[in-house]
């Protein structure tokens, strides 16, 4: 047991100064985040909307980030990730507050779409922090760690989420979502300072550099498809999950903040350590890719029976585990393959991946559910992960002949 606490807490050693502030930062602000897990339901119950109406809501949710992580990477590339990370957690803030006052449906669309477009340029702003703030070989748990705190914050905002929903509504959530963004902000202005190496001289020594060069890569467009449909099956975790457990299995709001809470809990305990002990092993990172996307198409699998509530643990796990890999090594991939300069383009296309997959997802997964039911996107949502396993080997082949 003392080998163990010692193995966990080498598992966090020689990291900088500003990537622990930088968790800490990520930990206020997600700890806040209370109403996205639970905005299917909120749309649902509160709002009266039907499932094709959520999933079109959903589709504005997925244009904001795509528009977002686009303008946030081209941004990054210009003003630098610090000034971009300012602005959008302030802005943020302030936009969620108002979404709360929003009650028609054209409405609630287009102010889902401008708090996303605004919230998500954050993601390769914080991407290029990390490669900034980090050396090479501690990259992976740079990422692991800033995730761990992302997490252990989105597990303590569901959780309490469901018990607040279940004691005074909705409404309050949105309050706490955006003060906790603008707390944040606070923290990170505080705490972490403007790197020395502005901008322009980064533009002056690499002014001869092909600013489409990300585009031109066969390599990453293969990986960023591979995080598309990762995100395809994953982020039904925040739309026909939950509604799956509401409708097949009964449970309340609280009892799914506690499900929800089983994912954080055993990123929290265990990806660090997890990390640790792979960097040790030197394994490539595309086979890392490939065992996620083998663990994503499994965890989709087992939900296909809907007649014994503990496959939603089993589900859980798998996912779990699937998201431990996939997260940290998708984005090591991207950080190694970005050229110097073009930092902000290639995480910009990285995190557009993700947010194409919040696009087609939920207005995907949802119309599936409302014309065929649960078991059959069960099914489609394994196959998005069969295909991955595809292209991730490919992906894998390609690396090795230095493609």
């Amino acid at each position: 047991m003392k080998k163990l606490y010692f193995n966990y807490l080498e598992s966090f050693k020689g990291l900088s100064t500003e990537i622990w502030y930088l968790a800490l930062i990520s930990l206020v602000n997600r700890a806040g985040t209370m109403v996205i897990p639970f905005l299917s339901l909120y749309l649902k119950k509160e709002m009266g909307f039907t499932e094709t109406d959520i999933g079109s809501i959903f589709v504005f949710f997925g244009m904001g980030s795509v528009i977002g992580s686009w303008l946030g990477g081209k941004l990054t590339d210009i003003l630098g990730f610090y000034k971009i990370m300012v602005a959008s957690l302030f802005l943020t803030g302030l936009c969620f507050i108002t979404l709360q006052y929003i009650n028609s449906f054209w409405g609630f669309c287009i102010g889902i779409l401008m708090t996303m477009s605004i919230a998500d340029s954050f993601r390769p702003a914080i991407f290029v922090a990390i490669k900034a703030y980090s050396k090479p070989e501690n990259q992976t748990r740079s990422v692991g760690l800033i995730r761990l705190a992302i997490n252990a914050g989105m597990g303590i905002g569901p959780t309490l989420a469901g018990l607040i929903i279940v004691l005074e509504g909705y409404h309050i959530l949105f309050w706490i979502d955006g003060l906790t963004c603008i707390a944040a902000i606070l923290l990170f202005n505080y705490l972490v300072k403007d790197p020395k190496i502005k901008p322009s001289e980064t533009r002056k020594k690499h002014q001869n550099l092909d600013k489409n060069l990300v585009y031109k890569d066969t390599s990453f467009w293969i990986h960023s498809f591979i995080c598309f449909l990762f995100g395809m099956a994953f982020f039904q975790l925040f739309t026909t999950i939950p509604l799956y457990y509401d409708e097949i299995f009964y449970l309340n709001e609280f009892k799914i903040g506690v499900i929800l809470f089983l994912n954080v809990a055993i990123i929290v305990v265990f990806e660090m350590p997890l990390l640790n002990y792979l960097e040790k092993r030197l394994i490539p990172v595309t086979k890392h890719i490939i065992m996620s996307c083998v663990l994503l198409a499994i965890s989709f699998l087992v939900l296909y029976q809907n007649f014994w509530i503990g496959i939603l643990i089993v589900n859980m796990v798998l996912l779990t585990l699937s998201e431990m890999l996939g997260f940290p090594y998708t984005n090591k991939f991207a950080l190694q393959r970005a050229k110097e300069g073009l930092e902000g383009s290639y995480m910009a296309m990285y995190a557009m991946s993700f947010s194409l997959a919040h696009i087609f997802g939920p207005k995907i997964g949802l119309s599936i559910v409302d014309l065929y039911g649960y078991q059959i996107n069960w099914l489609i949502t394994f196959s998005y992960g069969i295909i991955a396993i595809i292209l991730a080997y490919w992906l894998h082949k390609r690396i090795k002949q230095h493609l």
